[in-house]
């Protein structure tokens, strides 16, 4: 986890790990002559140099499996050896081992350069086989900025990567932490990211960037493209303090959301839209997040439990048309259209009838891609997580528990209790019907990503138990929200627009609707009838 405690970051120096520290933001090419407009960076000349940049790895991609790189970069007449080990890195800020020094082109001597012994003989056993993946060649300005009690290297680096005949563009922004508090980097970063004017409708598309220049280029020699990633699993420590708890969670969700929504932003080479995936994973990362608010809200700051809220469920819901008509689109609208009868309308129609669908889903896209790589969602980036590193407590010295109950001890009680709520909402929506099962569904969502949170602290096969029963139940009431959405996306299509196509999926939705109600009785029963399964 990153600690937000004032941590001194040497320079880089023979056979010396530099612990380095810094956050990386992707710039709009737009927005740069305002960067370079800002009073912090106008009032000094930067100091330019051109780097030229040759990544190397086995034929096996030895080192990229490791998370290792080794790098030489000459900048001038000078040839710069450097290895970078694996770290972490969330909401653009980054933290790495790095060793660099003067060598020769091509002379690979590591026990020079590390002074890890198991490192120098992991490298030194493969160096005979490095050859070049990829190259970067960008030019770099570089102001030294001294920012409260923090000295900050301040790199702006434009030009490439290049492997073969392929190219990508670089144009990044990288601040970093020379010395003094972690807390300096994101508070300057967010001062640049406000524009030369300070004003946040004026803000620069200055976005945190978790992937560095290296995964960038082996991706690309690679012909790889962004996937849709899953949450990863959260381990957390039953010494904890739940504010502990909830960063390590809540830095666990921008990893998640970072992950997804750039790939959100990318269409096809042929204008065809992202993956459906991609705008779902970035809707559960918004939700979990919402989530850990809600869960450990009693141990949060009332205002920084409150502002989050809402600021994760307004972008939530901007993104919310997107992941509609993709369900719409993709899983809904060619089943049942396979099921019209063959002359209940013509080919025209139904061409007609798509047409309008996919610009619906289009412009909805644009909507969530605009949400997400605005200035507003940049400034929103770096505040949530300026915040979050720095909640109080501070993390304890080490082996110091929670002095309290202890968090695994709380962690049984409040899923007791989520439990509990959970069979009420299941009782109450065998009463009020559509307006019950809606409560039904987001209590399922709440216990189900709160079980995900804590699910470490419990014992496995319980947990596995209760998962599998939510899963279900959750998957029966969305599948039923997602038709109920359908028919009212179907209900604004024009009315000259293929009318018997339109009634008769709206047909087949009702039908699958009420095949799917039938089920909900049982369903509400079983969730109402299950023991808690923590004692």
């Amino acid at each position: 986890m990153l600690a937000d405690s004032p941590i001194p970051i040497a320079r880089l120096a023979t056979r010396s790990m530099s612990l380095e520290t810094e956050l990386k933001l992707e710039l709009h090419p737009q927005d740069l002559p305002r960067l370079l407009a800002h009073p912090v960076l106008a009032a000094r000349a930067p100091r330019r140099e051109r780097l030229l940049n040759t990544y190397f790895d086995t034929s096996t991609l030895a080192l990229r499996a490791q998370r290792m790189a080794v790098r030489e970069r000459r900048v001038g007449r000078r040839t710069l050896l450097t290895v970078k080990t694996a770290g972490v890195s969330v909401g653009g800020l980054s933290r790495r081992g790095e060793w660099e020094a003067v060598s020769r082109p091509g002379a690979f001597d590591f026990a020079a350069l590390v002074d890890d012994e198991a490192l120098v003989q992991l490298l030194s056993g493969v160096a005979w086989q490095l050859v070049p993946v990829f190259r970067t060649d960008f030019a770099r300005r570089t102001w030294l900025i001294t920012h409260g009690a923090a000295q900050v290297e301040l790199a702006l680096d434009q030009g490439f990567i290049a492997t073969g005949s392929q190219r990508q563009p670089i144009l990044e922004l990288e601040l970093e932490l020379l010395s003094g508090p972690v807390d300096a980097l994101l508070d300057l970063a967010h001062t640049l990211a406000l524009g030369p004017k300070g004003r946040a409708a004026e803000g620069l598309r200055l976005l945190p960037a978790n992937r560095s220049k290296a995964e960038r280029g082996y991706a690309l020699f690679m012909g790889e493209r962004a996937q849709p990633q899953k949450a990863a699993p959260l381990q957390l420590d039953p010494g904890m303090h739940p504010v502990q708890a909830f960063r390590a969670a809540a830095l666990g969700c921008l990893s998640h959301l970072q992950a997804n929504e750039g790939g959100v932003c990318q269409r096809g080479a042929d204008g065809s839209p992202p993956d459906p995936e991609f705008v779902h994973q970035t809707r559960v990362a918004l939700r979990r997040l919402r989530t850990g608010l809600r869960l450990f809200r009693p141990h949060l700051p009332q205002r920084f439990a409150s502002h989050w809220a809402g600021e994760w469920k307004q972008l939530a819901n901007q993104l919310g048309d997107a992941r509609n008509w993709d369900v719409f689109a993709t899983e809904w609208l060619p089943g049942l259209l396979s099921e019209l009868a063959p002359d209940a309308a013509s080919t025209g129609q139904v061409d007609d009838l798509l047409a309008w669908v996919g610009a619906e889903r289009h412009a909805a896209g644009e909507r969530a891609a605009t949400a997400l790589s605005d200035s507003a969602h940049a400034l929103r980036l770096l505040a949530f997580t300026r915040g979050l590193l720095s909640l109080l407590p501070a993390d304890p010295p080490p082996n110091t528990p929670w002095p309290e109950a202890g968090l695994a001890r709380w962690a049984h009680a409040t899923l007791r209790a989520g439990h509990a709520g959970l069979r009420r909402e299941a009782r109450m929506a065998r009463r009020l019907g559509p307006e019950g099962r809606h409560e039904l569904r987001i209590a399922l969502k709440k216990l189900r990503y709160s079980q995900e949170f804590l699910g470490s602290l419990v014992a496995p096969r319980r947990l596995a138990r209760s998962a599998a029963a939510l899963v279900d139940a959750q998957a029966l009431l969305g599948g039923l929200n997602d038709l109920s959405t359908a028919q009212g996306l179907l209900a604004h299509a024009p009315a000259t627009l293929a009318p018997t196509i339109v009634a008769g999926l709206q047909a087949g939705l009702q039908q699958r609707l009420d095949t799917g109600l039938q089920a909900l009785p049982a369903m509400e029963e079983a969730l109402e009838q299950t023991s808690t399964p923590w004692r």
